[in-house]
């Protein structure tokens, strides 16, 4: 059956004797669909100034109406919706426009279903504001939308912050790199004999060049001990030209680079203050310890100060830190952009789903019997971005996951190889949290008879290609 969408008349906007048009009448002519899944459904187009809303025909004299997007239009469209019976309502996420009315709906005890347009984009006809509010009610009326994920309120507000943090820290970056071009026109080579200009050699030598000092055996002697580069590579880098036009930019973007360090000082405190509220209360008995061979991981110097081995487990009852390959980026990512365990479990029941919303599995379309297409999702995750950033650091470890890392990229390419790690890490993630248990290599690499079958076959292959024969032990 083919489902058309609604259309409208056409608009007469010329002087004298022409029909002026009700931006909120219905269409005359609609095909209907069945509506029986969610009769009580309504469908709201969001924009910039306004927002149209489609309830259930009879509901209303006018079932489509217009608000404005100002907070008392949402009052109205809120209360309207509640005197129409509506109890739960279809929007698209239309940029950041759709994030107060949903809150307020949310408040309103209507079960708000925001979907991606990409869903209901491929409608024939004319597109207006009101075709579009009348076949998202349509659509959810007959339960064809899928709803997105979104994390407890909660939760929102730690994702809020962590996310306002990484804006914060690529701005800072961007600071290092125009203080790595000035330092670079002043003819200072720090960035030769130092691994961070940011680092604690770099950053005392540079306050100290702004507060006047010019000699460079008196600003080599500011370097930190743990520094590798010779006194005299030292000494040749930290001879330059002191124009004052680069001091004084120099000195801007040094106090740029602080007041941002001092914002995310701050900010820090309030995410510990948010991540210690969201999860159990009480922690674990069991407390968590490096497996036997494990080691140390160190935090990055952009990660949030927090103690991420205790918190995750706190969240989640097991530590994920023991997984290769994860540390606190994906962590972060993790407990902000879903939440605790129950949150993850009552969301994603199944790795499947879970890897699927990450878009790191793969999205076979098939038509005819024929695969048309096997690439994944194209989206844009965070916490995918994390996995892949992870796995991208497994490329020389030596361990299970760093073999299959190496051998997937061997197989598939580096970026699908990266994909496909990622992939990995994400269902360890998803079993160990799901299962309750630690972290078993083992467990983890477990071949299935497939497997095997597999590999014999190409053994026999190679075997029989170069002139020998497999004969199985006795």
């Amino acid at each position: 059956m083919t489902i058309n969408s609604p259309k409208t008349s056409k608009t007469d906007g010329r002087r004298g004797g022409g029909k002026r048009h009700d931006r909120n009448r219905p269409s005359k002519t609609q095909h209907k669909i069945n509506t029986e899944a969610n009769p009580d459904a309504g469908g709201i187009d969001i924009g910039a100034t306004e927002i149209v809303v489609a309830v259930p025909p009879g509901r209303c004299a006018e079932h489509v109406r217009t608000f404005t997007s100002f907070t008392g239009g949402l009052r109205e469209l809120r209360d309207w919706l509640l005197a129409c019976a509506v109890t739960t309502v279809a929007m698209e996420s239309t940029g950041n426009y759709w994030v107060n009315c949903y809150d307020l709906l949310e408040e309103a005890g209507i079960e708000v279903c925001l979907v991606n347009a990409r869903h209901v984009k491929g409608v024939p006809g004319k597109k207006t504001d009101v075709c579009d509010a009348q076949w998202l009610q349509q659509l959810h009326a007959a339960g064809l939308l899928k709803k997105s994920f979104r994390p407890a309120q909660d939760v929102l507000r730690l994702r809020y912050l962590v996310r306002h943090r990484d804006s914060l820290v690529r701005e800072n970056a961007g600071h290092v790199h125009r203080i790595q071009k000035v330092l670079t026109e002043m003819n200072l080579k720090l960035h030769h004999v130092f691994s961070d200009i940011d680092g604690v050699s770099g950053r005392a030598i540079i306050t100290a060049i702004l507060a006047g000092e010019r000699e460079p055996k008196v600003l080599a002697a500011l370097r930190d001990g743990r520094c590798r580069s010779s006194e005299a590579d030292i000494l040749a880098a930290l001879e330059g030209n002191y124009r004052p036009e680069y001091l004084f930019v120099l000195g801007q973007l040094q106090t740029q680079w602080d007041e941002i360090r001092r914002h995310l000082a701050n900010l820090d405190e309030e995410i510990a203050g948010l991540v210690g509220g969201i999860g159990p209360a009480a922690v674990p008995t069991a407390e968590p310890t490096r497996r036997p061979g494990g080691k140390r991981k160190q935090t990055g110097k952009n990660a949030i100060a927090l103690d991420f081995r205790k918190e995750s487990f706190r969240y989640y009852g097991v530590d994920l830190l023991e997984i290769d390959g994860i540390g606190s980026g994906v962590l972060t990512a993790l407990m902000s952009e879903i939440g605790p365990r129950d949150n993850l479990l009552e969301s994603f029941g199944s790795a499947d789903r879970f890897c699927a919303w990450l878009g790191v599995c793969p999205c076979n379309q098939i038509s005819g019997g024929k695969v048309l297409r096997s690439g994944t999702r194209k989206t844009r995750n965070r916490l995918a971005e994390a996995l892949r950033l992870a796995a991208f650091g497994l490329d020389k470890a030596k361990c299970r996951m760093g073999e299959y890392c190496r051998r997937m990229k061997g197989r598939l390419g580096k970026a699908e190889g990266i994909t496909a790690t990622a992939h990995k890490l994400a269902r360890v993630i998803h079993a160990m949290i799901a299962n309750g248990r630690s972290y078993d290599e083992a467990q983890a690499f477990r071949t299935n008879p497939g497997m095997e079958r597999k590999r014999l076959k190409t053994l026999k292959t190679l075997t029989e290609k170069h002139g020998f024969k497999l004969i199985p032990i006795q």
